[in-house]
């Protein structure tokens, strides 16, 4: 019996036990699954928002109704005060600085930066430490620092959805080096972590200090050089833009006697020898070696490509030229005065035509409708008291909100370039007003409503209604640069049509006029359309206004800009690797597709509208063949589309947007507008 008993008990255990095991197993296969589907659920995702941006991109292309899609937020990261410009270098072992370089250069964006700057980043990076659980970035907050994981586990969330768990060696939340963002998700520390930091200021700081002194250095450099030497200043700085540094290895033939060559090198580091060959012998007879600073070369860029001598690296380390190429220098040595002169000023003129407003005070205008709504506040169609006859727009903007995203030196400047622009294809301004809350812009009304609405209708434009609009920005960017003013922000909802059908530039808050020759590193503009020499912080000029032209060329042809993600960061990354890396739909002609790709250069000097010529090479493309260009300037031209405007009053062209709910901004007491 006790025998008998124990036996049942040990086949119960045993059942028991393997009843256990099986569960175990099923638990496994379970958990197995949950795995396998959570990262379907994660690749799913990720294919819905490529493709949604393929299907928007292909209703628009085809003309398959109307393309829903919203107004895009222009950002803006605020001016960098050259008094501020101090970086502080932090020690760290050679293996962390290994690491954070390696993690740089794993970045899709981060990479895109020069060697000199990372090695800078790397310097400038501090420690800090997060403890396991702890948030070090949250989604929704404004952020401006980014990190690189050294040690530890960090996991990423959005929307309180788990995404991913990100290891060592990794940039974090690099967009908020850029400019003032929000961050787009949350990034959690899943065990206790050591990061290297580094701020937006220190950022910036690093790649403007670097590109001035690369610039000064490259200019220094030309003019010791006899034919450069009584170039302005200005064509040497974009000279100093398209020099390209190449390196050569000790004993490497630079240049060899005898060979055809159109090539003009500068020594940036290290040494040559030049020799010169025996007649009848194998020899080659020394004559002298050059160093940092000297040249050779320069008879190629006058059209005398036969080499005299032998140009041999003769240096351990190696050597290093700056290089460029005649077909280049041709393109951008001309005499730039004949371009700048082609408008006369007509300031004196744009005077008496607002004396007439010159005692109108802001209660004397009576608000009809809102006409569009932006970040800083609304604009509204208003008419004068007593006087039916016409109206005007008034846009008001919030003076805290101005404040506090330091956007006052942009608004002064948009006042300013406004106030003095007479050209027929730029909005007018009339008068400001102020009080304690606004700052109002009195401007002309463009009735006939916003391009980009016409767009979203229509889904996207034939090749002559598109020709006819960028002929019309291509006059407004002849006005502007002829007068050294960069524009910044192109798109087409930044386009108004007249109530004549033609297309006028508004809204010039990211305009600038800059020193001949000079640049600015203000990160602004829409994502879709900023230049890569913007992004990538390299110091930008009116050469960024003619990529600009190119991506809206493409997004007026199919409803779509080019280079388009599903995050910023995305949609930079895309741009940073090219035109050329975009497929074009067979529907944009061969003649648009090569205006668009010389618009769209990566080389800012490169482009079309910036080189000797001018932005009368533009005019001169076979894009434009047969374009009545002196029409369009005397409004005779027939524009391709005629909008409705039965009166003053008629906002039927516009968009209707619900009143104002905000609540009152709070009064400002920074004194900064007392000129507005």
């Amino acid at each position: 019996m006790v025998m008998d008993s124990i036996r049942d008990l040990k086949r119960l255990l045993y059942e028991r036990t393997e009843a256990l095991r099986r569960r175990d197993e099923v638990i496994e296969i379970l958990e197995r699954a949950i795995d396998e589907r959570d990262a379907t659920i994660r690749y799913l995702q990720n294919e819905i928002d490529k493709f949604r941006q393929i299907v928007d991109f292909s209703l628009a292309s085809n003309g398959i109704g109307p393309c829903q899609r919203a107004k895009r937020q222009a950002i803006s990261a605020e001016p960098l005060n050259k008094d501020t410009w101090v970086v502080v270098k932090f020690q760290k072992p050679q293996r962390s600085r290994e690491l954070i370089k390696a993690a740089i250069l794993d970045n899709d964006f981060m990479k895109n930066l020069e060697l000199t700057q990372i090695r800078e980043i790397v310097d400038c990076m501090y420690p800090v430490t997060f403890s396991a659980g702890s948030t070090i970035i949250r989604e929704g907050d404004v952020g401006s620092i980014v990190y690189v994981m050294e040690e530890g586990k960090v996991e990423v969330s959005r929307d309180g959805k788990y995404l991913s768990t990100l290891a060592p060696g990794k940039v974090l939340g690099e967009l908020a080096i850029l400019y003032n963002c929000k961050r787009t998700a949350t990034i959690t520390a899943a065990t206790d972590c050591q990061l290297w930091a580094i701020d937006r200021q220190c950022f910036q700081t690093i790649m403007m200090r670097t590109g001035l002194s690369r610039q000064a250095e490259y200019t220094d450099f030309l003019k010791s050089v006899p034919i450069f030497k009584n170039l302005p200043e200005e064509t040497l700085i974009k000279i100093s833009d398209v020099l390209e540094e190449t390196f050569y290895n000790n004993g490497d033939y630079i240049i060899r006697q005898g060979a055809r060559g159109d090539t003009f090198f500068i020594i940036s580091r290290g040494q040559v020898r030049v020799t010169i060959k025996q007649p009848d012998t194998p020899e080659e007879k020394y004559i002298r070696t050059l160093s940092k600073g000297d040249f050779f070369g320069e008879k190629a860029l006058q059209g005398d490509d036969l080499r005299t001598a032998n140009i041999i690296a003769d240096d351990p380390e190696g050597v290093s030229c700056l290089v460029i190429d005649r077909e280049t220098f041709n393109q951008l040595i001309s005499s730039l005065d004949e371009i700048r002169t082609r408008y006369k000023d007509e300031l004196v003129e744009r005077r008496r035509l607002n004396e007439e407003f010159r005692d109108l005070r802001l209660q004397d205008l009576r608000p009809l409708a809102t006409l569009g709504v932006g970040g800083f506040g609304r604009v509204e169609l208003v008419q004068i008291a007593g006087d039916g006859s016409r109206s005007f727009a008034l846009k008001q903007m919030k003076k805290a909100q101005i404040v506090e995203t330091r956007q006052q030196q942009h608004i002064m400047s948009e006042k300013r370039i406004m106030g003095e622009a007479d050209c027929d294809f730029v909005v007018k301004l009339f008068k400001t007003f102020k009080d304690r809350k606004y700052l109002y812009m009195l401007m002309e009304a463009c009735l006939g409503g916003e391009l980009w609405t016409v767009l979203r209708d229509k889904g996207h434009f034939d090749d002559g209604t598109t020709r006819f609009y960028t002929a019309c920005v291509v006059e407004a960017f002849d006005y502007l640069h002829s007068r050294n003013i960069i524009y910044r922000d192109l798109k087409p909802e930044n386009l108004l049509l007249d109530g004549q059908g033609y297309v006028k530039l508004v809204d010039f808050g990211f305009a600038k006029r800059l020193d001949h020759g000079r640049k600015t590193w203000t990160f602004c503009g829409t994502p879709e359309y900023v230049a890569p020499e913007v992004i990538l912080n390299k110091g930008h000029d009116i050469s960024a206004d003619y990529w600009s032209l190119g991506v809206l060329m493409f997004e007026l042809l199919t409803g779509t800009p080019p280079f388009t993600g599903g995050d910023p960061m995305k949609t930079y990354n895309i741009i940073l690797k090219g035109i050329d890396a975009i497929e074009f739909p067979r529907s944009i002609t061969r003649n648009a597709t090569a205006l668009i790709k010389k618009l769209c250069r990566d080389n800012p000097a490169e482009r079309l509208g910036y080189q000797k010529g001018g932005i009368s090479e533009i005019q001169k493309h076979k894009w434009f063949d047969g374009f009545n260009w002196e029409g369009l300037r005397a409004r005779t031209l027939e524009p391709p589309i005629m909008p409705r405007v039965q009166n003053p009053t008629d906002t039927t062209n516009f968009d209707e947007y619900p009143p104002d709910s905000d609540p009152p901004p709070p009064d400002d007491i920074s004194g900064w507008d007392n000129d507005f």
